[in-house]
C-alpha cells in the first residue's frame, strides 16, 4: 500500500481509503446498499491486511446508522486506524439541526463520538458549504473540539 501526507499534519493515510456511504442502508441511503456489522468487519478485515489504514464515515450516511455499524465492526482495531467521519447535513427537523454554526457542530460532534464509540475523532471534516454561518464561527468551534480533545484535526469535504 502506498501513503501519502494529509496535508501538513504529519499524518499519513493510505491512497485508499474504506467508505461507508452503503453502511446500514437507511432512508435516502437504501439504494447504496446495506452493509451490516458482519459485512463490515469482513470489509476492514480485507482492506487492513492490504494497508488500509483510513476509515472515512459521516453522520448523515443512513442517519448515524453508518457511524453505529463503523463503531461496532472496528471495536478494538479502532486506535490502529485513522477514523474520519463529517457533520453538517440536517440531521434533525430543528433548524439548528444542521449546518457548521458552534451549536450544531458541538452537538453533532458528541453524537458522532456516541456513534462510533470512541473518545475522539481522528480527522472531523465540515461535509459541505454552509452559505449562513461564517467561517470564523465555524473554525472557532473546530478549534474549541481540538482543544476539548474530541477530534485531533478538522478539514473539508465537498467544499468548493
Amino acid at each position: 500500500m502506498k501513503y501519502r501526507a494529509l496535508g501538513n499534519t504529519g499524518l499519513l493515510v493510505s491512497e485508499l481509503v474504506v467508505g461507508t456511504v452503503p453502511f446500514g442502508g437507511r432512508g435516502a441511503f437504501e439504494k447504496t446498499g446495506s452493509v451490516d456489522v458482519d459485512q463490515a468487519r469482513r470489509m476492514f478485515d480485507m482492506a487492513f491486511d492490504a494497508g488500509v489504514n483510513l476509515v472515512d464515515t459521516a453522520d448523515l450516511y443512513s442517519h448515524g446508522l453508518a457511524e453505529e455499524i463503523v463503531g461496532t465492526a472496528l471495536g478494538q482495531r479502532r486506535h490502529s486506524i485513522i477514523l474520519a467521519t463529517k457533520a453538517r447535513s440536517p440531521m434533525g427537523d430543528n433548524p439548528n439541526d444542521s449546518g457548521a454554526s458552534r451549536y450544531h457542530l458541538i452537538r453533532a460532534c458528541e453524537a458522532s463520538l456516541k456513534h462510533l464509540g470512541t473518545d475522539h475523532i481522528d480527522l472531523y471534516q465540515i461535509h459541505n458549504w454552509d452559505g449562513v454561518t461564517p467561517v470564523e464561527e465555524t473554525l472557532a468551534a473546530l478549534d474549541h473540539l481540538v482543544q476539548s480533545g474530541k477530534i485531533r484535526y478538522f478539514g473539508t469535504s465537498n467544499y468548493t
